[in-house]
């Protein structure tokens, strides 16, 4: 009955980490935006974890740089599956002013599936929150909760 119980209200309140992948930080402030009284993601059911080990959805931000991409790969190592990865802004979809430079890896896709894609250089909040919506729909999905 407990088991049952907290696998119901665990797929309500999903667990996000961001990761920074090397991004101009357009992203971040509208990731942060998400999570104040404003736009409150947390109605959602959304918590920013504190590690990648306690995540259910990896958001990452910025094209993947060699600097970042051995980062980025050791947290969407650690995060326990099923896991759901979130895509925020051109960057990480394209590498959008960065693509072919020196210094740029990504993009994040040809590193690992994405499952969610929030397009824009810097997607609106309210993008973000739709974006994390339907992160949280794939997961329930993984999970095989309906």
């Amino acid at each position: 009955m407990f088991k049952k119980l907290i696998k119901k209200s665990a797929g309500k309140s999903p667990w996000l980490f961001h990761v920074n992948a090397g991004s101009c930080n357009g992203c971040d402030i509208e990731i942060v935006a998400c999570l104040t009284p404003r736009y409150d993601a947390e109605r959602f059911g959304f918590k920013l974890a504190g590690t990648p080990r306690h995540a259910d959805i990896i958001v990452v931000s910025g094209p993947v740089t060699s600097q970042t991409k051995e980062r980025v790969l050791r947290v969407l190592a650690q995060a326990p599956e099923p896991k759901v990865v979130v895509a925020v802004g051109s960057c990480p979809q394209s590498c959008n002013v960065f693509k072919g430079s020196y210094s740029v890896e990504g993009p994040l896709k040809n590193l690992t599936h994405v499952d969610v894609e929030v397009c824009g250089c810097a997607p609106k909040p309210e993008a973000i929150m739709a974006g994390l919506v339907e992160a949280t729909k794939i997961l329930r999905e993984k999970r095989g909760e309906n």
